[in-house]
C-alpha cells in the first residue's frame, strides 16, 4: 500500500474504529471496488450473490431506486423444507430459482455481482444455474 493513499477505516455504531483482521479487510476493500464499477438499474438491474458459513443469498437489485426485485434465498420459505447448506447444491438450486423469479418479473439481463469473491465454487455454480434459467450476463 503507498503512503499517500487513505484507506477507508471501518466503524461500529458507537463510531469506534473497529479491528478486523486483515483478510476481512482486503475483503471489504475488494467489495468497495467493483461496486464502484457495478450499479443496477431498472433494465439491467445487479444480480447479487451472498454466501455465509449456512446459507446462499441471491437477489436482484435496483440501485437507482433502491429496491430488490427479487430475493431468494435457501433459508426462505420456498426453500427450507429441501434443507439445502451453503455448497454446490445450494448454489445451484438458489441460481435456478432466482432465474425463474427474474423472467417472471420481465428480468432477462443483468450485471453480475460476487461480493469480492473468487468466480469459483458456489459463485460459479450460482451464476452458471442463472445462466442456464435464461438470465444473460
Amino acid at each position: 500500500m503507498s503512503a499517500g493513499r487513505k484507506v477507508k477505516q471501518l466503524v461500529n455504531k458507537e463510531g469506534t474504529p473497529m479491528k478486523l483482521s486483515k483478510k476481512i479487510l482486503r475483503k471489504q476493500k475488494r467489495r468497495w471496488r467493483i461496486r464502484k464499477r457495478i450499479t443496477g438499474t431498472p433494465d439491467r438491474p445487479r444480480l447479487a450473490v451472498h454466501l455465509s458459513n449456512k446459507h446462499i443469498y441471491g437477489q436482484l437489485i435496483d440501485d437507482e431506486a433502491g429496491t430488490t426485485l427479487v430475493y431468494v434465498s435457501t433459508n426462505g420459505k420456498d426453500l427450507k423444507a429441501k434443507n439445502l447448506k451453503a455448497n454446490l447444491e445450494g448454489a445451484q438450486t438458489v441460481g435456478e430459482i432466482v432465474a425463474k423469479k427474474a423472467k417472471s418479473a420481465g428480468v432477462e439481463t443483468v450485471v453480475f455481482d460476487r461480493s469480492g469473491r473468487l468466480y469459483h465454487g458456489c459463485v460459479k455454480a450460482f451464476a452458471d444455474a442463472a445462466r442456464e434459467g435464461g438470465l444473460t450476463f
